[in-house]
């Protein structure tokens, strides 16, 4: 694991896009959210935010975690699909710049 240029703010937690495929639209409601953060805190990853399509069948979620498997296993106990979860180290800015996702 790389450490941040600055000590202070400890190491650097993976980050990793998660896609997300349903049957049934996604109709997000605000007490579902409480007992999938909690899920997700004792399998050791963090949700940060998701993007959710135009149809509402598909979300595109940006987590932390030390590895994909704690994502998976995550996805598993909280009942939800990770179609794909694919690791992330940069973004490319509309400049064409690469920059790092801290």
């Amino acid at each position: 694991m790389e450490w941040l240029g600055d000590d202070r703010r400890g190491p650097m937690v993976p980050l990793f896009v998660i896609e997300r495929e349903y049957a049934e639209r996604v109709e997000p409601y605000l007490g579902a959210f409480e007992e999938l953060n909690e899920i997700n805190a004792a399998e050791g990853v963090r949700w940060l935010f998701s993007f959710l399509s135009l149809d509402r069948r598909k979300t595109y979620c940006l987590y932390e975690a030390p590895t994909a498997e704690m994502i998976l296993s995550a996805a598993a106990a909280a009942g939800l699909p990770a179609d794909s979860v694919v690791e992330v180290v940069g973004r490319v800015m509309p400049t064409g710049a690469l920059e790092p996702v801290v």
